[in-house]
């Protein structure tokens, strides 16, 4: 049947109403915004906010596609980015919310999407599916007993998964723990002894592709790092964002066998991450979010590197850190170069960066096999949910064979 025979619109206001202010999280579904920030609302007045009410389907239009639905738990107001619909009297608001989760609804979504970048282009900015074009969507919609078996079993199965990949995650989570404690104990034997300053050679800012006339979308065309590293000491070259085969880059801006790449200009988390360039990128400019440091034969890059990893290190740069909000901090040169860290002999530099070479390789490989299994889970959630919403298979065979 077709999707809107389901649901209704809701677009219902009450000037005056005391309810919590809602958010829709692509994770969390429809939550209390004052649990995913403290930041106040930007609207003098709740007057023109939608009322959701408890079980109504709640989703940012803007959204849709990448999952920012969910069901409502309780009464609550949300803005006008979001749409809400109420499921008629003999719909499970479980059901539609696991449908309009699925992949099969989903890429029903792209074909409707209307905004810039609509259809899957690779340059997406804004799209949006309005209610009166997701209500055309032709849905397999069985009667309600079909709907509450489909989503208690979805409930069961997909719960099961979410814990494992919580624990998942939680084991990730005490690797890094034993990655940094691996790294500190490493460079931090001794109390700081130099400046960062004293062993660097050069250091240089990348070029802002907004500085010269050259596309809007020249970060994504011109072949620049947008995005220079982790806090994990791992270079991130975006190879997928190269110049055009026509286009010679700007050799001065090109990063450098060996140089070290800092975030300059980054969240509070990543700011001041950095990582060594350890091959040629002769087409990869760096850009103006980031520092370029060639350091001098008293101080091996990695080892300096590993230095910039511990927690003092990132307690340290963040502190230095100046912006109006967490999300964008910038470090000024000279914050870099005060940087005070303990540099050992060289030959004690290198001696202590093969060894954690070695250690943190063995936590890396764990961690990379661990997200890998998170991965698989997601794809087997997802695969279960669109087999299950579609009538692929009768739930309540596969519970009795389960």
């Amino acid at each position: 049947m077709r999707f809107g025979f389901a649901v209704d619109r809701i677009d219902e206001r009450i000037p005056g109403i005391d309810l919590p202010l809602m958010s829709v999280s692509q994770t969390r579904g429809v939550i209390r915004r004052s649990e995913l920030t403290d930041k106040p609302h930007r609207a003098d007045s709740l007057d023109v906010y939608k009322v959701c009410r408890r079980d109504d389907i709640v989703f940012n239009k803007m959204s849709i596609r990448s999952g920012a639905m969910g069901v409502a738990k309780e009464d609550g107001l949300v803005t006008y980015h979001y749409e809400v619909m109420r499921p008629r009297e003999w719909v499970d608001s479980r059901f539609i919310a696991y449908l309009m989760k699925s992949h099969w609804f989903t890429g029903e979504l792209i074909k409707r999407e209307r905004g810039i970048g609509a259809g899957g282009q690779g340059n997406v900015r804004t799209t949006e599916v309005p209610f009166s074009v997701l209500k055309t969507i032709d849905s397999w919609i069985p009667d309600a007993d079909g709907q509450r078996a489909i989503a208690d079993f979805l409930d069961q199965e997909t719960a099961q998964i979410d814990a494992l990949v919580a624990k998942q995650l939680e084991f990730i989570g005490l690797l890094r723990e034993r990655h940094m404690a691996e790294i500190g104990a490493g460079v931090e034997a001794e109390l700081p002894n130099s400046r960062l300053r004293r062993h660097v050679k050069t250091i240089r800012q990348g070029w802002s592709p907004n500085a010269e006339p050259f596309p809007a979308d020249g970060v994504t065309e011109w072949g620049i790092l947008k995005v220079g590293c982790s806090t994990g000491g791992k270079f991130r070259p975006e190879e997928n964002k190269k110049l055009p085969s026509e286009v010679a880059p700007r050799h001065e801006h090109v990063v450098k066998l060996g140089e070290i790449v800092m975030s300059r200009s980054n969240s509070r988390e990543l700011v001041g991450s950095a990582a060594v360039v350890h091959q040629d990128h002769p087409r990869l400019m760096l850009s103006d979010l980031n520092y370029g440091l060639m350091v001098a034969d008293s101080l091996d890059p990695n080892f300096a590197v590993y230095a910039l990893m511990t927690r003092r290190a990132r307690a340290e740069l963040a502190s230095r850190a100046k912006g109006t909000s967490p999300s964008m901090q910038k470090l000024a040169q000279r914050d870099v170069l005060d940087f005070p860290l303990w540099v050992p002999t060289i030959d004690e530099q290198r001696a202590i960066t093969d060894h954690l070479d070695a250690q943190t390789h063995r936590i890396d490989t764990l961690i990379a096999k661990a997200e890998e299994h998170i991965a698989l889970a997601k794809e087997r959630r997802a695969a279960l949910i669109t087999a299950a919403v579609t009538g692929q298979f009768d739930v309540r065979t596969a519970r009795k064979a389960g």
